[in-house]
């Protein structure tokens, strides 16, 4: 993979804003779908068609050899969960759908956190304190300012909410590759790291849990849970940094279903 950062031209620009507008759609879709006795198959199936009716092509479908189109990560899973058949979402479940989309050659990237039902006290905070941490990333992500702002404003807010950021897991650059550089961490010091450029075209998608960042990988080889069985949420987007400012690309016209309870 080619190390060096992408900066897009805005040709470019314009078909990322079309990729990302693909992914929002598709999520703002799924998120109807979701409600206890479906499972995460029906989920998988209905994105992967969403997206094929919109042009594009779901692009984690043997990424990699992963085998599916989205992933479903659920209660303790903290990424790339497998959707199955006989998984059942239940009452007081929370799940991650994390989806791209491959439109003309290029990508949009987004995920987000949903209640199945009502959800407990502390699933609603820590799902909550994970919306926020992203929005708190985006807002320290422009032109200027350093990648070591991003993750020191992502892990300031989470801790002094009681929650914590899993180190493990990065953000990183889009566009004609599904992953490229930079990468961009969700902890770090103020004023560290490269500088934020125009031109860039990057997700921020800090996972968020409630106890230990310890993580533990199932035989399925792609499944990655907290290894204290604590909970785990995750919300993502796909920005670009432009001469108006920093352009979230996966931004939704319309709040989420089963999502956004306060």
């Amino acid at each position: 993979m080619n190390k060096k950062i992408i900066k897009k031209s805005p040709s470019q620009m314009k078909l990322m804003r079309q990729a990302g507008k693909v992914a929002s759609n598709t999520l703002l879709a799924v998120a109807e779908r979701i409600t206890p006795g479906i499972t995460t198959e029906d989920l998988n199936q209905f994105v992967h068609l969403d997206t094929i009716k919109q042009g594009a092509t779901p692009a984690p479908l043997n990424y990699q050899g992963f085998p599916k189109s989205i992933c479903t990560s659920r209660n303790e899973v903290v990424c790339h969960g497998i959707p199955k058949d006989n998984e059942f979402l239940e009452e007081g479940d929370i799940i991650n759908i994390d989806l791209t989309s491959l439109y003309q050659g290029y990508h949009g990237d987004t995920s987000a956190t949903f209640f199945v039902g009502k959800p407990s006290a502390e699933a609603k905070h820590l799902v909550e304190v994970a919306r926020e941490a992203l929005t708190r990333g985006i807002q320290a992500a422009r032109c200027g300012s350093t990648f070591g702002d991003i993750g020191a404003a992502i892990q300031d807010f989470t801790r002094e909410e009681g929650c914590t950021v899993i180190e493990r897991f990065d953000g990183h650059g889009i566009g004609e590759h599904f992953h490229e550089p930079p990468w961009v961490n969700h902890y770090g010091m103020k004023g560290s790291g490269n500088t934020i450029e125009e031109g860039m075209t990057f997700t921020i998608e800090p996972v968020i849990v409630l106890g230990s960042q310890e993580v533990q990988l199932l035989e399925d080889g792609w499944t990655m849970i907290t290894k204290d069985g604590s909970l785990a949420a995750q919300f993502e987007h796909t920005v670009a940094i432009t001469t108006l400012g920093t352009e979230i690309l996966t931004d939704r016209s319309n709040k989420l279903a089963n999502c956004e309870l306060i």
